[in-house]
């Protein structure tokens, strides 16, 4: 007769015998000698030498006797490294950083013209492509400074369409043949919330700005459930490698919905994914009349709904009070309509439904928490832990309003230290006063929930941390930081990326700290945050990452 081994044998005698399931076979682990930190459940930063972790989970935290009390662990050295909580990205794109790992990456290039070579030379290695698509332009870092066209595209590559989003994802750049593609042309007039960008005889110049960019987008075959599976496996991974074991992802498409759902439900999701539906998406009635979406293991849930104000300081589409100092014919563009915003805040608030809502100028930060005043008045909703994506630009007399609204300043701290080249330009030294502005948030009381807005930004956390803590660029400038005053303590900032981002997304309970009860989430460092030099930071890399108790990355020697 054949032999069943223990494991199969349990499986036989499942309901038939007790004290014979995986759980209980299971032993503890015990990592020793680190440097450890983490937040309680009243978010006191605490330290510990040991980390006791089962079934996925944390037992216990402490100094070098914790092993005693569980003789049969697993016992592994730490050699003294630093070790932190998993780092919770409390504002991404998910499957936008793995489409933009997948395709070319313009970030950073010099001019216009170097960027439609680089262009042009990943055309010729991708010849199958019917489209080609990228990201990462951003004019404002050229020497003109002047948006570019499409007939420099033209130059380099005119057999395909090109579609290139700007930075911030707000605009794109296309050349002749998508313009056709798109039937745009000089009579072509722009959506609502939207600009074409013309040239002096009024043709398209090649560029779209905010809700202009759907005449383009609009005809791009839509990915498939293997490309998307594809774009959220390479974000994951990425995602790991970096110290982030679970993220906010701020615009969950129809497609990728109900895609994410059965990845998580199959045991394959990667990383933890909090979920907030784009309201854009045609079937959001019935995803709110559905419900929250979550398993048991925490690995994806939507209970959130991302709405729009306005658009991005770099191309003029965030919306101000006053026009823009460097644009003083034009205020920005209101993205969804006064009443659109007002009929979603109430839908949202009837299902139970997080309000997360991007608003970048003080006009469109001003909208919002107008919004959630009506709607606490109506409907209710304040418990609902509602937030503001971005709060970037913010008229000082607004400020308060997010204490007393109860509303959740979500911020990316990278967005200062990118935009301080250009962001006085854009709104004058008066309204910078209230923006980027973490100090002031932190000191009337608001939890600052922080992230990267990747792939916008880079999404290394520890680029965030350090432009947190210094205001400056990786090159240390400018010296002294810049706006230094709203800068954060190490300790804030990674409370932000921790235990605050955590509660942000109700999930305080489960994630974002190493005590009893929570997922043993966690990474390792090569050095400790917390004892060297603040313009080190972004320097940080990650040797191992945790998740649930499983070594799911190793950095390469």
């Amino acid at each position: 007769m054949k032999k069943l081994s223990l494991t199969a044998a349990c499986a036989v005698l499942i309901g038939l015998l007790t004290g014979c399931d995986s759980a209980q076979e299971s032993q503890p682990i015990v990592i020793e000698n680190i440097q450890g930190y983490s937040f309680d459940n009243n978010r006191e930063l605490f330290q510990f030498s040991s980390l006791a972790i089962k079934d996925g989970k944390v037992l216990a935290t402490g100094d070098d006797q914790l092993a005693q009390n569980y003789p049969n662990a697993e016992k592994i050295n730490g050699q003294g490294k630093a070790l932190l909580p998993g780092l919770i990205d409390a504002h991404g794109h998910v499957s936008d950083l793995g489409y933009s790992l997948l395709s070319v990456d313009i970030r950073g290039l010099a001019s216009a013209q170097e960027s439609a070579e680089f262009v042009a030379n990943y055309a010729a290695q991708h010849p199958t492509l019917t489209w080609i698509k990228g990201r990462g332009w951003n004019q404002v870092l050229w020497p003109d400074q002047a948006f570019p066209t499409a007939a420099i595209l033209d130059s380099q590559i005119s057999d395909r369409p090109v579609w290139l989003e700007r930075i911030d994802g707000h605009g794109g750049w296309a050349n002749s043949a998508a313009l056709r593609l798109a039937g745009i042309d000089k009579d072509t007039v722009a959506p609502e919330g939207g600009e074409i960008i013309r040239d002096a005889e009024g043709n398209p110049s090649g560029v779209l700005i905010d809700n202009a960019s759907s005449l383009i987008t609009s005809i791009i075959p839509k990915p498939n459930d293997a490309d998307i599976t594809l774009a959220l496996d390479t974000a994951s991974k990425h995602l790991l490698s970096l110290g982030v074991t679970s993220t906010h992802d701020a615009g969950v498409s129809a497609l990728e919905h109900p895609l994410y759902r059965q990845i998580a439900d199959r045991g394959e999701m990667q990383v933890r994914i909090y979920g907030m539906i784009s309201s854009s998406n045609a079937n959001l009635a019935q995803t709110l009349a559905a419900g929250h979406s979550s398993d048991d293991k925490d690995m994806y849930s939507l209970r959130s709904i991302k709405i729009y104000t306005d658009g991005a300081l770099g191309s003029r589409g965030a919306a101000l009070i006053e026009p823009y100092s460097d644009r003083p014919d034009h205020s920005g563009l209101m993205l969804t309509s006064g009443e659109e915003l007002r009929s979603l805040f109430e839908q949202s608030i009837q299902a139970d439904f997080q309000i997360a809502v991007h608003a970048i100028g003080d006009m469109g930060n001003r909208v919002a928490l107008d919004e959630f005043e009506h709607a606490y008045a109506t409907v209710g909703g304040r418990h609902l832990r509602n937030r503001v994506e971005h709060a970037q630009v913010v008229a000082i007399s607004d400020i308060q309003r997010f204490k007393s609204l109860d509303v959740i300043p979500s911020m990316q701290p990278t967005h200062a230290t990118s935009d301080m080249n250009m962001a006085e330009e854009r709104i004058g030294a008066e309204r910078l006063k209230g923006a980027y502005a973490w100090r002031t948030f932190l000191n009337q009381g608001s939890r600052v929930v922080s992230g990267s807005d990747y792939p916008i930004e880079l999404a290394n956390p520890f680029d965030g941390i350090h432009a947190a803590v210094t205001r400056q660029d990786k090159g240390n400038l400018p010296e002294g930081g810049w706006i230094p005053e709203q800068a954060m303590t190490v300790e804030e900032a990674l409370r932000s990326f921790t235990i605050d981002a955590a509660w942000a997304a109700h999930q305080e309970d489960r994630l974002g700290g190493l005590t009893p009860g929570k997922w043993a989430d966690f990474i390792v460092l090569d050095q400790d945050i917390f004892q060297g030099d603040a313009s080190d930071l972004w320097k940080t890399r990650v040797e191992q990452t945790w998740l649930a108790g499983k070594l799911v990355y190793t950095r390469a020697p």
